[in-house]
Parts: structure tokens; C-alpha cells; sequence
């Protein structure tokens, strides 16, 4: 079968999940929010409840409720991809078919984290989880935080499933992730907001960010740049982008982008616990760095 090249675009980001004041969700914020990142930041997709979107602390309904409201509000000029994935495969086949019943265009499942499953059984979950629903997946590579990498033979193996289509490369090897878009369709989305650029030069398609909360509009610019054949272009965007593409993970991503969010007026609200609010010296140093991005917070 041979797979879209982009199957979710060119530019996503992974929203934050807007909570109220008393730390409620805040259903209103998220559609104003989802708007604002499809509408003025040039996504072409939105990853909902991923680890930036707090799901360790959200709830199954309150994940099925805050998808409805972002595919209701721009899912029909966007794809809404939902993240899925825990560490047990029972449970992340229930929030995928969830997911699927609220209208979801995609799922993000990452690699089972804590229990570190040897590679047999990191592919079996992959696969189990494809075999159980009816749409595409991206999977997602991210060592430092799971504890176990998706080895080169077993992503290559996956990669047959029809279903499997992509990936969130937050690895930080670009070796490994040469090696499989050598040898699959797999569309290959930089994880790591600094990695994009590099990663296009191998091969990946595109970006699932951070910093794009902000910086959109340029990655969006950047990864258009180098498709058409304008690396100089592209190398200037990048540049001028990295001191927020980096900047925004000098503290949790979700603090500083909640933080950078509110002081601009836009639907964020507090993190909840064991996350901690961004204070003023953090928040400071958050527009500095957009600053240096040519990006007024």
C-alpha cells in the first residue's frame, strides 16, 4: 500500500489543553484556542491530548469532551489528531476507539513508557493497536521520556501495517531515522522543534511542535522553503526560529507555552499538579527568547 507522503500535513502542533481558574476544563478556550493555532499559526493539524495537552492529568471523559470541541471547531479545515497512548495496550485501545467515535481524523500512540517492554512487545502493542481501529496512527519515538527506544527493525516491521503511517521522531537520532525512511513510507515529523530542518534533509515531512504555539507561522514558512528548493531560505527561518524553538523547553514545554499563551491574551489557564505555573523570571526569559525570534509576547 503505498501511504500519503503527508498524511497530516506539513505543520501540527501539539495544543495545550486550556483549563479554567479553578482548574477545570475550559471547553470555550480549547475551540478558541484550536481557531487560533489553525487560523493564524497555519496548521494544517492539531495533536490533542498529547503530554504537552497534560494528559497524564486529564480524564478519559474530559479527553473525549475536549476532542469534540476542537474537531466541532476546526475540523473541518484541519485534522485533529487525538493522543491515545499509555502503557497498557487494553487502555489505549479504549481512548482510540473513543477517540474514533468523537470524530478524531488520526491517532498519536506513544512508545509504552515505565515498564520498558523489550522490542517484541513494543511491537505487538503498535500493532495490536492498529489491528483494533480504523484509523491512521502516528507513532510516537521519544526515549528520553518513555525509557525504551523503538529500535530501527521493529519500527521498519510496524511500518507494513497499513494503518501505521507516520511518525513523531523525538529521538534525537538522525542515523536511526535515515535508516527508516530509507527503507519505508513511514512520514517522519520532527518531534523536537529544533530538529526539523535537519530531519527534512533525511527525508522527514514535516513538524509536530512546541514553540509553534508561536512560531507557526515561520515553521510552517520553513518547511515550505525547503520543499521547493530554497534551502537559504529555509537555513534563515530556522536561525531566526531557534531561539524559541529551543527556549521554549527551559522549563516543561506546557509551562512556558501556558504562561506565553496568557500573556497574550489567549485561552490557557493554570497547569495542573505536579506541574507548577511559570514564574515572572521564567516568563521573562520566555519573551526574551521571542524576542530574539522576532516574536512579541
Amino acid at each position: 500500500m503505498t501511504h500519503d507522503p503527508r498524511p497530516f500535513g506539513r505543520l501540527l502542533t501539539a495544543m495545550v489543553t486550556p483549563f479554567g481558574t479553578d482548574g477545570s476544563l475550559d471547553v470555550e478556550g480549547a475551540a478558541k484556542l484550536a481557531t487560533y493555532l489553525v487560523d493564524e499559526q497555519r496548521n494544517d493539524a492539531l495533536v490533542i491530548s498529547g503530554t504537552t495537552g497534560e494528559s497524564p492529568t486529564t480524564s478519559d471523559a474530559e479527553k473525549d469532551t475536549l476532542l469534540r470541541a476542537v474537531v466541532e471547531a476546526v475540523g473541518d479545515r484541519a485534522r485533529v489528531v487525538a493522543g491515545v497512548g499509555t502503557n497498557n495496550t487494553a487502555h489505549t485501545i479504549e481512548l482510540a476507539h473513543a477517540a474514533e467515535k468523537a470524530g478524531a481524523h488520526g491517532l498519536l500512540v506513544v512508545t509504552p513508557y515505565y515498564n520498558k517492554p523489550p522490542q517484541a512487545g513494543v511491537a505487538r502493542h503498535f500493532l495490536t493497536v492498529a489491528d483494533a481501529v480504523g484509523l491512521p496512527i502516528m507513532v510516537y519515538d521519544i526515549p528520553h521520556r518513555a525509557g525504551t527506544a523503538i529500535a530501527t527493525e521493529t519500527m521498519c516491521h510496524i511500518a507494513e501495517h497499513d494503518r501505521i503511517v507516520a511518525v513523531k521522531d523525538a529521538k534525537g537520532d538522525l542515523i536511526a531515522s535515515s535508516w527508516v525512511t530509507s527503507r519505508t513510507e513511514l512520514a517522519y515529523y520532527s518531534g523536537d522543534d529544533a530538529a526539523t530542518l535537519p530531519l527534512l534533509s533525511i527525508g522527514g515531512v514535516g513538524l509536530v511542535g512546541t514553540s509553534t504555539h508561536f512560531t507557526g507561522a515561520i515553521a510552517k514558512e520553513m518547511i515550505e522553503a525547503f520543499e521547493r528548493g530554497d534551502v537559504a531560505t529555509a537555513l534563515r527561518l530556522h536561525r531566526q526560529a531557534l531561539p524559541l524553538f529551543t527556549g521554549i523547553f527551559r522549563s516543561p514545554g506546557t509551562m512556558l507555552v501556558k504562561a506565553g499563551l496568557a500573556a497574550s491574551g489567549l485561552p490557557a489557564g493554570p497547569v495542573r499538579s505536579p506541574l507548577v505555573d511559570a514564574n515572572d523570571d521564567e516568563l521573562n526569559q520566555l519573551r526574551q527568547d521571542a524576542a530574539a525570534a522576532g516574536i512579541a509576547l
